[in-house]
């Protein structure tokens, strides 16, 4: 699944780019934390002359580098402050294989541009692309200092194996049988156990990580709260197994999405 999972390349109206409108507002709820933390990073002076952060998750489009200018601000607001330099900033930008980074790259030149105008200095920043899955290792032993990642973790690396079947659902459904739920559960307690232990192992002591993923705020995991969109895709793709038009059933899901 590595190796064919991504999100839609380019910038064309059905593209990544043009379509995480959301996963952008998210992150920009988030800034305050990922600042704060940084800042509490640097005033440990544990990367004296070098800032190593990894984006897990990147994709493609704006979002994607939205995270390391906040990253290199607040350190250039500390620098500032106490009238040290800015240290050299190592970014790796992680996504599976076939994430398209070439549109990430092709923005780099006005990134940089941004970043020397906001932060009155030249920035030192030094972008890198990382392809693999994040539920392994992907870095040198005590590489990083700082791990983010937006609207990723919750993805798992793989469909559970699941011992009964799972009818009309492409997840867990209220119709689903329990053991359904058990192997869901199974499979996200595999994953981030992976993530974060191979994570502990790439992030030097003292080192920071800020995780942001979907939640929901009942017990239920059928509730509205956080699945209604999977249901409607379900019944989407039951309809047209059944006969009904392809044009039809996605004009269904797509009316409840919008």
């Amino acid at each position: 699944m590595e190796s064919v999972l991504r999100m839609n390349p380019g910038h064309e109206p059905n593209s990544y780019a043009r379509n995480s409108t959301h996963q952008r507002n998210v992150m920009f709820k988030a800034m305050p934390i990922v600042k704060e933390r940084v800042r509490a990073l640097y005033r440990k002076a544990l990367f004296p002359n070098h800032f190593a952060v990894a984006g897990l998750g990147c994709a493609s489009g704006s979002n994607s580098l939205l995270a390391i200018s906040w990253i290199i601000e607040a350190i250039s607001g500390l620098c500032s402050q106490t009238g040290r330099s800015l240290p050299e900033v190592l970014v790796f930008l992680k996504d599976l294989p076939g994430n398209d980074f070439n549109s990430v790259f092709s923005s780099l030149p006005s990134f940089y541009e941004n970043l020397k105008e906001k932060n009155r200095v030249e920035s030192n920043c030094y972008v890198s692309a990382m392809p693999g899955s994040f539920y392994g290792r992907l870095f040198p032993s005590r590489s990083l200092h700082f791990v983010h990642s937006s609207y990723s973790v919750h993805w798992l690396s793989q469909v559970p194996e699941l011992p009964e079947q799972n009818k009309g659902s492409i997840y867990m459904a209220s119709t689903s049988p329990s053991s359904v739920f058990q192997a869901y559960m199974k499979q996200f307690q595999k994953d981030l156990t992976n993530l974060l232990s191979s994570r502990a192992e790439e992030i030097i002591p003292g080192g920071e990580m800020v995780l942001i993923l979907i939640g929901r705020s009942i017990p239920d995991p059928t509730s509205e709260d956080c699945c209604l969109l999977l249901w409607w895709l379900s019944r989407s793709l039951v309809e047209m197994a059944d006969g009904v038009s392809l044009s039809t059933a996605v004009h269904k899901y797509i009316i409840i999405c919008t």
